[in-house]
């Protein structure tokens, strides 16, 4: 009997092992694979605390007719040049499998896109070996005592306004995921009149205009309240009420780069989790100045649960059987 549990053990392990293996790693996280405006750089970050091995996945959210995805060698790579490419994916969301070890290289190749930062160069390797000797129990840790915390202090008065950056490093661009981007940014921030608003941009590329809710609702940029096409933009909010923002240049509006908030009372009545501050507070953190901003990405990575699902199916079966 006892030799049956532990080879149900044994077997119950090496299949929890075989389904936690495979990763999906989502490329740029929400912001998706896009123009970043913090350049090449961007993509380097996201992919620089990840280790990618034979069999994961990448997957590259675009919008179709925007963005492609490109696997390509390394002198294209380089070079930005998309005539040559190894294979070419025109339908986002796409999904690349790493089937090989060593360096990768993707890139877009819609216009300057590349030049522009929009980019990825990975290294792949091999599917650690699994060892052929029975998993060993580990000796159970004695329990320690955590260590005592002393309580964050109560929230104080802000004592100046709040600088927002919009979509913090990833900037004023035409998101992937349309209108809803700016929303979710916006819904969880409270703004008040005295409160500012920045929106980094590559100059040339966007402008942001102040409209009515009707030219926001139609895209409609012929007569904006207000426009500011030097970046990074700074918008001050001197009064109550619904303030709506959108990007003139052609197509972006319809694209989703688009902004409302609602701005109410006056900024000197905000609290904030941590203790006062100099006049210039940026909510909910204090990053530097917009021209030097950096915000780690988010990682997104992540094993499919369906194949836990399964695991979890198969260790019932497993013990049924031996039960039964």
């Amino acid at each position: 009997m006892a030799r049956s549990l532990f080879l149900m053990l044994f077997a119950v392990a090496t299949l929890l092992h075989g389904s936690m293996a495979q990763t999906r790693h989502v490329v740029g996280d929400s912001a998706g694979w896009t123009i970043p405006y913090g350049g090449a750089a961007t993509y380097t970050a996201w992919a620089s605390d990840k280790t990618f091995v034979v069999g994961d996945t990448l997957v590259f959210n675009f919008t179709n007719g925007h963005h492609d995805v490109a696997k390509v060698t390394k002198s294209v790579y380089d070079a930005c040049n998309g005539a040559s490419t190894l294979f070419t994916l025109t339908s986002g969301p796409a999904t690349v499998a790493l089937n090989e070890t060593g360096e990768q290289y993707y890139i877009c190749t819609f216009g300057s896109h590349c030049s522009l930062g929009q980019k990825l160069t990975i290294n792949v390797v091999n599917r650690p070996s699994r060892s052929g000797s029975p998993p060993r129990a580990s000796p159970v840790p004695t329990p320690t005592q955590a260590p005592s915390t002393v309580p964050a202090p109560p929230p104080g008065p802000s004592t100046g306004p709040v600088t927002f950056i919009v979509r913090e490093s990833l900037g004023w661009i035409v998101p992937t995921n349309g209108a809803a981007t700016y929303a979710s940014w916006a819904s969880d921030k409270t703004f008040r009149v005295g409160d500012i608003l920045v929106f980094n941009y590559r100059s040339n590329r966007h402008n942001v205009e102040e409209v009515t809710k009707e030219n926001f609702d139609s895209c409609n940029s012929t007569s904006p309240l207000a426009t500011y096409t030097t970046p990074p933009a700074r918008v001050t909010l001197n009064k109550s009420g619904a303030h709506y923002f959108i990007c003139g240049a052609p197509g972006h509006c319809q694209g989703g780069q688009k902004l409302a908030i609602n701005v109410t009372g006056n900024s000197s009545s905000a609290t904030t989790a941590s203790s006062p501050s100099p006049s210039l507070t940026t909510n909910p953190s204090t990053p530097s100045p917009a021209s030097s901003l950096v915000v780690p990405l988010p990682q997104n990575s992540e094993a499919a649960s369906i194949e836990l699902a399964g695991v979890s199916a198969t260790l019932l079966s497993l013990v049924a059987a031996f039960f039964y």
